[in-house]
């Protein structure tokens, strides 16, 4: 009698209905992982989705709670007056010539008493003469009339005779700023139902400067200062960025003079001609630190090196500049070279193939086809040392400077810097909304940059 070597398990398999049953296990089985894996795919799009739409939110959260609290900013109290050049007020005579013989230390002596003359003249009645012309009600609140306009429009008007003596006996419209207590009392940024003795005007100023908003003596418009004035501290109506678009102009001059030649040279020397050896890897190691390296440091290095050693100017654009260019030196190194490596070995072994040289192959070849993710690298670059406030904080351009820089080697102050010092004034009411403004203004220059970058990438974009 003969026996099966077949086991138990294998006459089951056989059997339709077990495979049945099998078959049935396998798909269940199949399913269940592939709807598992189609929950997880939905998931992650789910929160990938999410943190997109919440990165969103956060950054229209932002750039919205600086526009509400920016813009108005652009828009400031002011009153259009018909000042009148009273020679019985201006009686300081006429401005005084040298004559034939006269000694300059004589026509000095005479320009000297006329200027001083000039000081003593009351040019606040001036103002306070033609808003009593525009409204002769306001005769009885003379008083009062001189806490509606910021103290500097006096010295306005002072300087206009100093430049054009011809003013005198004229009748002038000039568009004065009001007081920045004036601009915040109507522009509803403090707490009208605060107590007198915690106001900053007396009751008579509001009522008066109410009085004249409703007359439309006093309106606002915009404020074409905030762009021409430097920052002033006598007179906060007439704060302006003037002296820091300047200063941070100059040192983007000398960013791009500098940083960029220097940065994209060594990116070519580097990648494409440099042996591959323990030098060049120490190099290249360092240069990826160095672009870790926080941006205080190289402030610390800029207030060693260019202002103890060197003895550079403190506060210039020029140390500013020089700072901020070896900050940003390791990054457009480090895209450069990502520009080169990305162009095809096809193309350097197709020039080399029909004759070129090496520097004929990077230079006529290679290096077009890598231009625009090179002044990519380069204006983000820029646009990142644009907006750098601790170096140059470190090298003191965080002193206070009333003047327009009209070089690199004048003192000056930046627009991050400027926001920082605006933020910290103790006229909080009325520099919230101009550091909100200036941050406005940062933030277009640094678009503008970025949409500069994606323009020329696109326009000198070559495809292979």
């Amino acid at each position: 009698m003969s026996t099966s070597n077949t086991s138990p398990v294998d006459q089951n398999v056989f059997d339709p209905q077990v495979a049945a049953e099998l078959r049935e296990k396998r798909k269940q089985k199949v399913a269940s992982s592939l709807a598992k894996r189609h929950r997880t795919e939905k998931a992650f799009r789910f929160f990938g989705f999410s943190s997109v739409i919440v990165g969103l939110a956060f950054v229209a959260l932002l750039f919205g709670s600086i526009m509400y609290k920016g813009m108005p900013a652009f828009w400031q109290a002011s009153m259009t007056v018909p000042v009148f050049f009273d020679p019985k007020i201006i009686d300081a005579g006429p401005r005084p010539v040298q004559t034939t013989g006269e000694s300059p230390a004589h026509f000095e002596e005479r320009f000297v008493e006329w200027q001083t003359k000039m000081g003593m003249v009351d040019w606040d009645a001036l103002i306070a003469n033609g808003l009593i012309a525009k409204d002769p009600s306001l005769e009885s609140k003379r008083d009062e009339l001189s806490s509606l306009y910021t103290s500097s429009e006096a010295y306005r008007i002072r300087d206009m005779v100093f430049k054009d003596p011809a003013l005198v006996g004229k009748k002038v419209e000039l568009n004065l700023l009001a007081d920045a207590n004036i601009d915040v009392w109507l522009s509803g940024n403090i707490d009208r139902t605060l107590p007198d003795d915690q106001q900053q005007l007396s009751p008579e100023v509001r009522q008066l400067s109410d009085d004249l908003a409703a007359k439309g003596v006093l309106e606002r418009t915009f404020n074409t200062q905030l762009f021409t004035n430097p920052d002033s501290r006598s007179s906060p109506a007439t704060a302006g960025l003037a002296g820091a678009f300047m200063g941070s102009l100059f040192m983007m001059l000398i960013v791009i003079v500098i940083s960029i030649p220097l940065g994209v040279a060594s990116a070519i020397y580097l990648e494409e001609f440099a042996p591959k050896n323990f030098i060049t890897d120490i190099i290249e190691v360092n240069i990826n630190n160095l672009a870790a390296v926080p941006s205080i440091v190289f402030g610390l290095l800029g207030a060693a090196i260019f202002i103890g050693w060197m003895h550079l100017p403190i506060s210039a654009p020029l140390v500013g500049g020089l700072v901020l260019s070896l900050m940003t030196l390791p990054t457009v190194i480090i895209t450069t070279r990502a520009s080169l490596k990305a162009v095809p070995p096809s193309i350097r072994q197709a020039a080399l193939g029909i004759g070129a040289s090496r520097i004929q192959t990077v230079f006529h070849h290679v290096l077009p086809l890598a231009l625009p993710g090179i002044m990519t690298g380069a204006i983000i670059g820029i646009a990142h040392a644009l907006g750098e406030t601790a170096p140059l904080l470190l090298i003191g351009m965080s002193a206070f400077v009333a003047n327009i820089p009209m070089s690199p080697l004048d003192q000056s102050t930046a627009l991050p810097v400027q926001v920082y010092l605006w933020q910290g004034n103790e006229l909080r009411n009325f520099f919230e909304g101009r550091t909100a403004a200036a941050i406005i203004v940062l933030l277009a220059l640094m678009v503008g940059l970025n949409s500069l970058a994606i323009w020329l990438r696109k326009k000198f974009e070559v495809r292979w």
